[in-house]
């Protein structure tokens, strides 16, 4: 894994994907996880995650994408929420 630093943007991701698997998991669910408020994270960090291609704001909530996988050095899941399928062997 890369070294991470300690900012809100990667604690956001690696909460989803840690925590949650990916998502889909609503916003305060996710500001409890990383002690944020919810709608600092809906108005300051999600919309450069999505702008940014790391997050979806899904009708169930919010997921990452196989993008903020790969940024991140983290193995996406073979098949889940995000939709991201991998091979298996």
């Amino acid at each position: 894994m890369l070294p991470i630093p300690s900012n809100p943007i990667f604690r956001i991701l690696l909460a989803i994907i840690e925590k949650f698997k990916g998502g889909p998991v609503g916003i305060t669910t996710i500001a409890t996880a990383v002690g944020e408020e919810s709608g600092t994270i809906e108005e300051v960090y999600e919309p450069f995650l999505i702008q940014e291609g790391f997050l979806m704001r899904t009708p169930r909530g919010r997921e990452v994408t196989h993008k903020a996988y790969e940024h991140l050095g983290k193995q996406p899941p073979l098949q889940g929420a995000t939709g991201i399928e991998t091979e298996s062997p």
